[in-house]
């Protein structure tokens, strides 16, 4: 398939595998999704992760700025590596780590929008409180902070999409290294643990799905 129709696939099937992300099976991701964060939030799981982990959290913040850059850099390296090297396998994961990204964001925007929870840092209330706190309705707490973390979410589509699309071990165990340090790291810093086992958890639907679609190209 040429660069041409594969921008034409990319575009065509991005809404596409955004409601894929819900649908049959996947559906029940997302409601594990929550009862996990339900369970974490009760047990004050979250709570005592935050407070336990403070002294780590300075060796983190990189992780916040990586996740950040790496769902821009990392497409476009690969779409230049497979266009110099004629590697199909690196085009075609180009294409479907952008859109496991774009399709992380919108959806993790999505649940943000509508739960509004503040994050550690910009929580007005005590700490354990706090970690109880969600503020259900439309943009009630923006989209930029909340649950799911958007970053864990995009680092495990994007990770998932190379698992399905790359055979070698090694890309995948970077991959899934690369993602739980997004997890873990805005775990220590901008999140609490189960905005991040969220955001796996459903950031693994999206990468499944983005990543089929471009294996069968």
């Amino acid at each position: 398939m040429s660069d041409r129709l594969l921008i034409m696939d990319f575009f065509f099937t991005l809404p596409r595998n955004v409601l894929r992300a819900f649908s049959g099976r996947n559906l029940k991701w997302h409601v594990l999704a929550i009862a996990a964060t339900l369970i974490i939030v009760i047990s004050g799981l979250d709570w005592w992760y935050f407070e336990s982990t403070r002294p780590l959290a300075r060796y983190f913040w990189y992780a916040v700025r990586l996740g950040f850059y790496m769902p821009i850099i990392f497409p476009i390296v690969s779409y230049i590596t497979g266009a110099v090297l004629k590697n199909r396998r690196a085009t075609l994961a180009a294409y479907s780590t952008a859109q496991a990204a774009i399709m992380g964001l919108l959806i993790a925007s999505f649940y943000k929008a509508l739960t509004g929870r503040p994050s550690p840092l910009h929580s007005r209330t005590p700490i354990i409180a706090a970690s109880r706190e969600f503020r259900f309705g439309i943009l009630r707490g923006g989209v930029f902070w909340g649950w799911p973390s958007s970053h864990t979410t995009i680092a495990f589509a994007m990770a998932i999409a190379i698992w399905k699309l790359l055979p070698g071990k090694m890309a995948r165990f970077i991959a899934l290294i690369y993602a739980f340090y997004i997890g873990v790291g805005v775990s220590l810093t901008i999140h609490w643990f189960s905005d991040f086992i969220a955001g796996a958890i459903i950031g693994t639907v999206i990468g499944k799905t983005a990543g089929d679609t471009f294996r069968h190209e």
